[in-house]
């Protein structure tokens, strides 16, 4: 196992960035500064051939442009906030409307677009940042931290810590999106949720506050399945979101122990398994890529291309009272863990 670093650019202002490398076996890793963002993560297939499994730039430029969340650390909120509103302790806020009439992931100047401060170990790095009282909109001056650990094992470890002096609201998640092909569409990949429920959303993605079952619906992932076998159903939830954008509601009551959700390539062979402390996933099948962005080689990053497993807090929870809270308050502590693994199966 080895951690390394190198520039990797410079933002508008002039300040560096760095690149850190995790090496570990077979899987390697790589994050930068800006965003803490997690910019490629090798693997190989079953038969040895290495590939990048994440959507990400080759340069620092397009990170520093408008784009969907690549691999960003997304905060002070993951998701949307209906109106971009929310009271807390009888005192009203009101945050950037970044995503139709919503606010969604921590606002345009999020954490996603700031930079991080970084310190390696052996097998890890851990980036850390102060956000400022009133930023984006939130209460309270936040020190929040990331810890990256690539074990031998394949295994991506993320473990986030914060601390508030004032109350406020957090919700924090990465948004890597997945392709373990390393190209093409994932509609083939086989997807495994433990989750009995979703939150159905509305119109404009916000949910309705009901858990729904996931029995009788396109939305059933608790078996094995393609992700495009039933993505163009006939069904008001999938239309409303162009594909999947929903949030699970996972069975395992916390348990960083249990896999709460599994994917396949079963071309390649590639496993994705993923763990977390989370009380919930965010299942994204890459609805709104439409092939104008491109990544990684000159790539074009087309509709369905990837997908995302953002294990967080449920969407909206400020606004929620039946949801699990979001409140952080002065001496108190946030953390999460989540564990993305990567493995090959042998052919069938």
């Amino acid at each position: 196992m080895s951690v390394t670093s190198e520039p990797f650019g410079s933002t508008a202002a002039g300040h560096p960035v760095e690149r850190y490398t995790l090496r570990a076996g077979s899987v390697e890793a790589r994050v930068i500064t800006y965003g803490a963002t997690l910019v490629a993560l090798r693997a190989p297939d079953r038969s040895g051939t290495m590939a990048d499994v994440v959507l990400g730039f080759d340069s620092l430029a397009p990170y520093l442009r408008h784009h969907p969340y690549l691999g960003s650390l997304v905060g002070r909120f993951a998701n949307r906030i209906a109106g971009g509103r929310f009271s807390l302790d009888g005192a009203s806020y009101q945050l950037p409307v970044n995503n139709g009439p919503n606010h969604l992931h921590g606002g345009p100047g999020g954490f996603h677009a700031v930079l991080w401060q970084a310190e390696a170990g052996d097998d890890a790095v851990r980036l850390r940042y102060h956000s400022p009282d009133g930023e984006q909109g939130y209460p309270g001056a936040l020190d929040v931290s990331v810890t990256y650990t690539l074990g031998a094992d394949g295994a991506l470890r993320l473990d986030y810590e914060a601390r508030c002096d004032r109350a406020t609201i957090l919700n924090l998640t990465n948004h890597a999106y997945f392709n373990l092909a390393g190209s093409g569409n994932i509609l083939g990949h086989k997807l495994q949720i433990s989750a009995d429920h979703f939150l159905p959303v509305d119109a404009t993605l916000i949910p309705t506050g009901e858990l729904r079952p996931v029995e009788g619906t396109p939305l059933d992932f608790r078996a094995p399945t393609p992700i495009g076998a039933r993505i163009n159903a006939d069904e008001e939830q999938l239309r409303q979101a162009g594909g999947y954008d929903h949030c699970y509601v996972l069975n395992h009551g916390g348990d960083l122990g249990v896999i709460v959700a599994r994917a396949v390539d079963p071309l390649s062979g590639r496993v994705l398994e993923v763990r977390t402390t989370q009380p919930g996933v965010q299942f994204y099948s890459g609805n709104f890529l439409d092939g104008s962005l491109r990544g990684r080689g000159g790539q074009p990053y087309a509709r369905h291309c990837a997908f995302c497993l953002e294990t967080q807090h449920f969407p909206d929870s400020p606004n929620q009272p039946a949801f699990p809270s979001t409140v952080l308050r002065p001496g108190e502590i946030y953390r999460h863990s989540t564990i993305y693994r990567l493995t090959a199966e042998s052919p069938s």
